[in-house]
């Protein structure tokens, strides 16, 4: 009887349909700013309108204009402070120049300064006249020691300033004497007492001359 149960059970157990699992369904998506799709603007509310911005006082245009004014008074004074520094330092850079030019113009000046003492002497000694063989032999060779020089001067520029003949310069000619001359246009050279030379463009000492009247 008992075993005649068991068969009838397992028969059954055999013959029940498989029951069905339940299919879960997808939550749709929700929309991006709140939940449930509603938007957050509507969830939370309109927002509230930003206030007006305020009207400057009356006070506060002045202080605003006062402080634009003194601004622009510091500006401007930047203004003419840059350009007089910049005018004085094309000062200084236009004097450099010039004093650098100069320097190597006139760079021979002091040594031929010097050399103008020799010179007279030269000079002076080569106007001696004598019979003396000897003496002769030893004024060429201080005619030739003299020639050499004057040409080294000359290749730095220094020359001889031209005075018999010429009218008076005071820049050139230092008038020691004044007197008749005949031939001569009054305030004219007639004599030199002493040769100027110059360098270059620069007086290095006048020559000393009589000029007529």
């Amino acid at each position: 009887m008992e075993q005649g149960e068991k068969q009838v059970m397992e028969q059954a157990t055999y013959d029940e349909p498989e029951r069905e699992q339940p299919i879960e369904e997808e939550a749709a998506p929700q929309p991006e700013g709140g939940s449930g799709g509603v938007p957050l603007e509507e969830a939370g509310g309109e927002e509230a309108a930003e206030p007006a911005e305020k009207a400057p006082t009356a006070e506060e245009l002045a202080a605003a204009k006062a402080q634009i004014a003194e601004l622009e008074a510091k500006l401007s004074e930047m203004e003419h402070r840059y350009l007089r520094l910049y005018a004085d330092f094309e000062n200084f850079r236009r004097r450099t120049r010039q004093e650098m030019e100069a320097a190597e113009k006139y760079r021979a000046q002091s040594l031929a300064s010097d050399l103008l003492p020799v010179l007279d002497n030269f000079e002076r000694a080569l106007k001696i006249e004598t019979d003396n063989e000897q003496a002769k032999s030893i004024l060429q060779g201080m005619e030739m020691v003299y020639r050499s020089l004057v040409d080294a001067l000359k290749k730095e520029g220094v020359e001889a300033i031209e005075a018999v003949g010429k009218p008076f310069d005071p820049y050139l000619h230092q008038a020691v004497m004044q007197a008749e001359a005949e031939g001569y246009e009054p305030n004219t050279v007639v004599e030199e007492l002493q040769k100027g030379y110059k360098l270059k463009d620069r007086v290095l000492r006048p020559a000393m001359v009589k000029v007529s009247q």
